[in-house]
């Protein structure tokens, strides 16, 4: 086989395993200005706004704003639909790395470049066997292709990062509500409910109740906020917990015990979901079965009898 398609593939491999590194290992999103702030007010003697800003990572300093420029130039030509619709796949993945709709696009498009960039390379110092011409449109097609993927490998990474992010909502829903339940019942209200919510744990429920009440003292309605956060997660579970406490808000009933019904409905949802995978894992495990272990099972087991009927009487016999 072609050398060069293992080269490719190595390149491809080994991009995607330092995006997922980068992915799992970046830091929590801190307010800059916050961290120069405390920086500044840390040292006994004054020192100027260049020490502070050098004093930053380089991540910081030079990639970040790159990737503004970037993604500013590209705005430009992109339909604000687009830009929309990446800002709710952000806010649905709980706004990674703190990135805009902007930078999300420089970070495809530096993708994209980076491994069609490699790609070409190697096509480009690749030898040719000799008396052939370098085949310059299979390679431009190929680059093309690699492009295209390079561009689609963040937008991959967004959606496991949703993904994992929804299913950590859907399992803390429920301690989530009987937290609440019983703070409601204790006598706080809804919002000093939501409060010890956010001061108790550490989640993306938590964080999401921590914004509402945000939301709420800025000004903003507590149902607006309520709806908002539904809209950011995307989880039915949430959206029909916040529909039952808008609605028992506006009818005037108890709300300890709607929060008491939405924790057991809550409950059992989960417990159907934990049923609905189990049966749904013979049929998952079938494939890997068939392709994996059944065929090892057959080697081991056929092995011995296939080298005894070679050496025996009967493979003379059969033209062996």
């Amino acid at each position: 086989m072609n050398p060069i398609f293992f080269i490719i593939f190595a390149v491809v491999v080994l991009f995607a395993v330092v995006l997922v590194i980068v992915g799992v290992r970046s830091p929590e999103a801190q307010d800059p200005l916050h961290s120069r702030l405390a920086e500044f007010g840390s040292r006994d003697t004054p020192v100027t706004l260049q020490e502070i800003e050098m004093s930053q990572p380089f991540r910081e300093r030079v990639i970040l704003p790159i990737i503004r420029q970037v993604g500013q130039l590209a705005s430009r030509f992109t339909p604000e639909a687009a830009l929309q619709e990446v800002q709710h796949k952000l806010d649905l993945a709980g706004n990674p790395g703190n990135l805009g709709p902007r930078e999300f696009i420089a970070i495809q498009i530096g993708a994209a470049i980076v491994i069609g960039g490699l790609l070409f390379l190697v096509f480009t110092v690749a030898p040719v066997p000799a008396g052939q011409a370098r085949p310059w449109g299979r390679n431009l097609g190929l680059t093309a292709l690699f492009f295209g993927l390079g561009y689609y490998f963040p937008q991959l990474w967004l959606s496991s990062k949703i993904s994992r992010r929804k299913d950590e909502v859907i399992k803390a829903l429920p301690d989530c509500l009987d937290l609440l339940t019983i703070c409601v019942e204790a006598g706080l209200g809804f919002d000093a409910a939501m409060g010890k919510v956010n001061e108790k744990w550490d989640n993306e429920l938590a964080i999401a109740f921590g914004r509402v009440l945000q939301e709420v003292r800025l000004g903003k309605l507590r149902r607006e906020a309520l709806r908002n956060m539904a809209s950011r997660m995307d989880v039915s579970d949430v959206t029909s917990f916040v529909a039952a406490v808008l609605q028992a808000e506006q009818l005037g009933v108890s709300m300890g015990k709607i929060l008491r019904i939405q924790s057991d409905q809550m409950r059992v949802r989960r417990r159907q979901r934990a049923e609905q995978k189990a049966h749904q894992a013979p049929i998952k495990m079938l494939f890997p079965m068939a392709l994996f272990i059944f065929p090892t099972i057959w080697l081991v087991l056929l092995g011995p009898a296939v080298l005894l009927l070679k050496n025996s009487a009967l493979s003379g016999i059969l033209g062996g």
